[in-house]
């Protein structure tokens, strides 16, 4: 059988992944050149349905054209998104498996656990990133509370009665932070999704939640909840309106989310280059902006070196942020 020099070359990065080889400088650009040659696997760490396989598909649908290659998305659910970091950190680094994910979520996962299975920063590397995203605080529509001034003075007149719903480590972190800022001590109750929090907020057993913003934006725009305030230090483009819990009050609060695509840190440097120009043509696209706006997310586009060291910075912050909300890590 007769192998093309294109297909030598799009063959080399899993060849020497196997090998425990590095790439010249004119082999890496080669096979960068010919990026991609076949199918490309997008890596979700959440079931089929979920809030994150949404943007998920959203992007392998926006990226088939842009790559001119099929793309399958593979959903590898369980153990907080250890299992598709794992999975991704130990495919062959050619530029064919690209998780779609947030490494906000995974620099906090390197405190929640004990022993976590991957060091995030140093086996993953960001190819391109994607959007910055708040979590908001909200108050069911039906409360009485308009401002955080006065979900403040609520809290406090209730004292230990008073109750908020947090579901995630980024809502515990934002809520913990609100009510230190305000030396307020309500009881917090722990749900496994958003939706759950919604009965004990219409009944009023819960006066507050931090709710990630595609459950925010939604259930506000179905007039079910109201949105007091998001964790960005600043206010989002996305939602201009909506001012930041910075600006009222909450000293220094800013716990942005983000979303990224990522390939095992060993990928070739001119393939996380080309990755990261692919994707920008989506991500810089009107269409892009304005799905992302819809969800309380501004689209953001950086260098691979740029994202990485953002990355870093996000796995420092979050052992603080642990201790803040006092979250026990899992063994």
């Amino acid at each position: 059988m007769k192998i093309t020099r294109r297909e030598l070359v799009a063959g080399i990065p899993a060849l020497a992944a196997a090998n425990g080889l590095g790439l010249s400088p004119v082999f890496a650009q080669e096979a960068a050149d010919a990026y991609p040659s076949r199918e490309v696997k997008f890596i979700c760490a959440f079931p089929a349905g979920s809030g994150a396989d949404v943007y998920v598909r959203y992007f392998a649908e926006r990226m088939r054209p842009v790559m001119k290659r099929t793309i399958v998305v593979e959903n590898r659910a369980g153990a907080n998104g250890n299992i598709a970091t794992t999975y991704t950190a130990r495919a062959k680094p050619d530029g064919y498996t690209v998780y779609v994910h947030a490494p906000s979520a995974l620099a906090a996962n390197m405190h929640l656990f004990k022993n976590p299975p991957v060091d995030v920063v140093k086996e993953l590397q960001v190819a391109a990133t994607i959007n910055r995203q708040p979590f908001m605080l909200t108050v069911h529509a039906d409360s009485p509370v308009k401002t955080i001034n006065e979900l403040v003075e609520v809290l406090r007149k209730k004292g230990d009665k008073a109750s908020y719903g947090t579901t995630a480590p980024t809502s515990k972190v934002a809520a913990a932070w609100f009510n230190k800022v305000f030396g307020i001590k309500p009881v917090e109750i722990a749900y496994k999704t958003a939706g759950d929090t919604m009965n004990d907020m219409k009944s009023g057993a819960l006066d507050y939640c931090m709710h990630d913003p595609v459950h925010a934006v939604a259930q506000s725009n179905n007039g079910a909840l109201r949105m007091l305030g998001v964790t960005t230090k600043g206010r989002m483009k996305a939602l201009p309106n909506l001012p930041s819990l910075h600006e009222q009050g909450v000293t220094d609060l800013d716990v942005p989310g983000w979303w990224a695509a990522m390939v095992p840190k060993d990928t070739p440097k001119p393939i996380v280059d080309k990755l990261n120009k692919l994707w920008r043509e989506v991500i810089d696209s009107e269409e892009t902006r304005q799905f992302m706006a819809k969800f309380g997310a501004d689209t953001w586009s950086a260098s691979p070196e740029e994202a990485q060291a953002e990355f870093a910075k996000d796995v420092r912050a979050w052992g603080d942020y642990i201790k803040l909300a006092n979250i026990e890590p899992q063994g």
